[in-house]
């Protein structure tokens, strides 16, 4: 695709016509589209530790957000990269996902069984922060579609506009309000997790075994997590093998079968279009 700086420039001016109307989500994909090819674009409201709220969605290939509804606003999205980003604090401009997913986030099942389902082969994330609690997160990506990764160039056309982008967002979606707040959301995910396997298997873990959990299943080596938690790799592995005792399991395949038929009560869900 190669579009003139003119057309670019139209688009970003039209876009900046329709924010706080209906039109913006469109007029924003299309001005993004001006500055590099992509298979398909989503929209997405963070807010604390509720399942996101889908704002827009475009693509070329429907399956590529087939399980969106059931899936991944059903309590994968605690898996997400992104949404760790989100959690992790304010965060504005471009974010490759390989960029912020950790050291082995594609041997989690999360990647195995559910990312890779999607088609999904590259994804660029615009963030905007509307308040201490909600961001708003433009994923841009490419999928079986095209079937290649963003080139170089590309990734350097969109850097020159990562202000303009990030502001669109936030300008637009300034006023944003999160439709509810689910009340078992707002007890700490650690402390819903300990419930529910209690709960549901009664398995007893302690906090610390619970984070590790968490930590092993969005995709961190015990190195990493030893890191996140300020222990050494060795404790971690200690923590790691009570997890496994505890839940008479042997692999994080089997903990993510164990754990994910329980992320839907551990989030808020929503599952809706917010236009």
């Amino acid at each position: 695709m190669k579009v003139d700086s003119k057309e670019r420039d139209q688009a970003l001016a039209h876009t900046i016509k329709t924010l706080g109307n209906m039109e913006f989500s469109e007029a924003f994909a299309n001005f993004v589209r001006q500055i590099i090819d992509f298979d398909n674009l989503i929209i997405l409201a963070y807010h604390c530790e509720e399942s996101p709220a889908v704002l827009y969605r475009e693509y070329n290939d429907p399956i590529v957000f087939s399980s969106m509804d059931s899936e991944y606003l059903n309590g994968a999205y605690l898996l997400d990269p992104y949404y760790r980003a989100h959690l992790n604090g304010p965060k504005t401009g471009l974010h490759r996902l390989i960029d912020v997913a950790p050291d082995q986030f594609k041997r989690t099942s999360y990647f195995n069984v559910y990312y890779q389902k999607t088609t999904l082969i590259d994804e660029i994330a615009a963030f905007a922060n509307i308040s201490p609690d909600v961001t708003i997160t433009a994923c841009i990506g490419k999928d079986r579609s095209s079937g290649i990764c963003f080139p170089k160039k590309d990734l350097k056309a969109l850097r020159g506009y990562e202000k303009a982008i990030s502001a669109l967002l936030e300008e637009h979606w300034k006023n944003y309000l999160p439709d509810r707040v689910s009340s078992t959301s707002l007890l700490p995910l650690i402390n819903r997790l300990r419930t529910e396997l209690e709960k549901e298997m009664g398995v007893r873990l302690s906090p610390r075994q619970a984070q590790v959990a968490m930590f092993v299943l969005r995709g961190h080596s015990s190195i990493s997590i030893g890191l996140n938690l300020g222990i050494s790799p060795e404790t971690v592995k200690v923590f790691r093998r009570q997890l496994y005792a505890k839940c008479n399991i042997s692999s994080q395949a089997e903990l993510f079968a164990m754990i994910m038929p329980m992320f839907s009560r551990l989030s808020g869900t929503r599952n809706y279009d917010a236009t």
